[in-house]
């Protein structure tokens, strides 16, 4: 009989603002950040106070946009973004779909928490606030050089469908996970 994880998975609330920028820098100061962002330090450090209010009232109050944590104790360990994207509604590489997707977005685990389970928890989180909302899939982008992001995908059950994108940071592999 495996253990219980250690920590908890909920929704963001505006008020925590400032820890959601202090967790996004972390995450862009991760060796991968450049692979598994489309942002920089630099980029976020820049961003004013009211751009990070505005991002964590639209994430924790908002119907189409989520931003989960996992934490434990008062530690946050990571957290992961979901979004609908409305049909004809371009996304983040100007891509504009024909049917509605809900997205993962903006995954992070810190170093310390990799291998228990909190990738999967952040993963189920944001499924759970997609299926609420009517979609039977999850959509995500990943670099192909992101060998340990592709890893986990596949293992949280997403598969490549076989559409890439060539960004700013090369090419980038597109991944379905169903949600029936």
């Amino acid at each position: 009989m495996s253990e219980a994880p250690s920590f908890a998975v909920r929704r963001v609330r505006a008020e925590e603002w400032p820890r959601i920028r202090a967790l996004r820098l972390e995450a862009l100061r991760d060796p991968a950040a450049a692979l598994a962002f489309l942002e920089t330090v630099e980029q976020a450090q820049a961003r004013p106070d009211s751009d990070w209010i505005e991002r964590a009232a639209r994430n924790a109050a908002g119907e189409h946009n989520v931003q989960f944590v996992v934490e434990r104790g008062e530690n946050w360990l990571g957290s992961a973004v979901g979004f609908h994207q409305p049909p004809g509604q371009a996304d983040y590489f100007g891509r504009s779909r024909a049917e509605p997707r809900a997205l993962l977005v903006g995954v992070y685990v810190a170093p310390a928490a990799r291998g228990d389970g909190a990738i999967e928890a952040l993963a189920a989180a944001v499924s759970g606030w997609a299926r609420e909302r009517g979609h039977t899939a999850l959509w995500l982008d990943v670099h192909e050089a992101n060998a340990r992001a592709r890893a986990a995908y596949r293992r949280l059950g997403f598969v490549e469908t076989g559409e890439r994108i060539t960004g700013e940071a090369g090419v980038e592999f597109e991944m379905r996970r169903d949600l029936g």
